[in-house]
């Protein structure tokens, strides 16, 4: 503030904000009554508003501004400005694309769907068929009124739609013993005991409970394709998008988008295997705040490792991908000779068209299901961001690590988690050679009469 008790800030806007962030910084201003003076290029790529003087008092003004832009911004820092003729700076950082912060705010992105089966094209099987298209939408309002915490919705499905799952059923069971990775294989069992049965299609919540309990996951009910984005910041919270609806009886072995026999037999049985689900949950965490681009390479990366990735297993060739687990056709091709397949090296995965309704050009295959992740997660250590995140798992939310304090307390967790990690070991050592696992069995649970 000057003699005549008025005051001018700068404002510093990252090299990376875009025109409609720049603006919307612009905007506040002018909503501020705050008038600009002058906007000046620097050599470091930032752009620093000047504002004209005003007469409000400083520390007011400031924390204003703070307030405002971060509603635009996001992120949003107040520095000494020395280097800006000793005038106070509002920086303004990077826009970091909008991402929840608690797994109930997945409601806010839920319902973001390109289609629900009004928007079916005249090449999928069931364009003409009108009933089919209204349960579609029946099913989809469903998937609409679903919010965090409800039971998932229950659905009673027709004669025709359990005819439909239990056709394509048996066809993909017979086909998995010489074509599915065996992480696959070890979970069709405790699916098939807990959560699903030939003669019916399984409910999404006894799904949901089952995978729960195997890894962690959950299911969310979705209406139709949902952006890459919001597909993937589920992830980030180990939850997994699912459609309700079934592929119309007229064409079983094929569907043109994901549906609940694409998602329950093709994804859910590899979500259930720790390391998997632990891997798909890295790759949420690596787009939230990430920029378009980073997003769009991790879209291609799962496209080609959790959808159509190929694995080799006792020297054999072995899917582990959900779109071909859940074609017949597709499985049966991509591990045959006429298919073309490519050692799986990110850097070039990501160069790739994805095709939606044909098979695809080429597939990706690694020699285990392992190198697939390590590869992956090398990958994902490039993806640059403006700050660290860390999942809680107890709350179930991200936190934004801004600070040593933040480290300090991560490092707490670590070694809270450490002390029964070293207590076994000890326990190992102790014995000298010996067993140290001594037998035991649980009593029955005490019940008051």
């Amino acid at each position: 503030m000057d003699l005549n008790g008025t005051t001018k800030i700068a404002f510093v806007i990252n090299k990376e904000a875009s025109v409609s962030e720049f603006s919307a910084v612009l905007q506040k201003l002018q909503e501020l009554n705050v008038g600009v003076a002058g906007i000046k290029a620097k050599a470091s790529g930032e752009t620093v508003v000047y504002s004209k003087p005003f007469s409000r008092c400083q520390s007011e003004v400031m924390q204003s501004l703070q307030a405002a832009c971060k509603d635009v911004i996001g992120r949003v820092t107040v520095e000494a400005a020395e280097s800006q003729n000793s005038l106070p700076i509002i920086k303004v950082m990077k826009m970091v694309p909008w991402f929840p912060r608690h797994i109930s705010e997945l409601d806010v992105v839920s319902n973001n769907v390109f289609m629900y089966g009004k928007h079916l094209d005249a090449d999928h099987p069931s364009f003409k068929d009108e009933a089919y298209r209204m349960r579609r939408i029946e099913l989809a309002n469903m998937a609409f009124k679903y919010s965090y915490g409800q039971p998932l919705p229950r659905i009673e499905y027709t004669k025709e739609e359990r005819e439909t799952w239990g056709t394509v059923y048996r066809e993909l069971l017979q086909l998995y013993q010489t074509h599915a990775c065996k992480e696959y294989l070890e979970n069709i069992p405790l699916l098939q005991k807990y959560a699903g049965r030939e003669d019916d299609l399984p409910q999404l919540e006894d799904v949901s409970t089952f995978l729960k309990r195997q890894s962690g996951f959950t299911l969310r009910p979705v209406a139709g394709y949902i952006s890459a984005r919001d597909f993937l910041k589920a992830l980030a919270f180990r939850v997994f998008y699912c459609t309700q609806y079934i592929r119309h009886s007229a064409d079983p072995f094929y569907t043109p988008e994901p549906d609940c026999i694409h998602e329950l037999m093709g994804h859910v049985p590899l979500l259930a295997n720790p390391e998997f689900a632990r891997f798909s949950q890295e790759l949420g965490l690596a787009s939230l705040g990430a920029s378009e681009e980073d997003v769009k390479q991790l879209a291609t990366l799962y496209f080609f490792t959790a959808e159509f990735g190929i694995c080799e297993q006792e020297g054999q060739l072995r899917a582990y991908g959900a779109g071909l687990l859940s074609s017949a056709a597709e499985l049966k091709h991509a591990l045959s000779d006429a298919a073309v397949r490519r050692p799986f090296q990110p850097d070039e995965v990501v160069k790739t068209e994805c095709m939606v309704t044909t098979y695809q050009n080429v597939y990706f295959t690694s020699s285990s299901l392992k190198e697939a992740q390590d590869k992956l997660n090398h990958f994902i250590q490039r993806i640059k961001r403006p700050w660290p995140i860390h999942y809680n798992a107890y709350t179930e939310s991200i936190e934004v690590v801004e600070g040593p304090h933040q480290v300090l307390s991560l490092i707490d967790d670590i070694e809270s988690q450490l002390f029964s990690v070293r207590a076994a070991l000890n326990q190992f050592v102790a014995c000298q050679g010996e067993d140290p696992l001594v037998a035991w069995r649980m009593a029955a649970p005490e019940v008051m009469p």
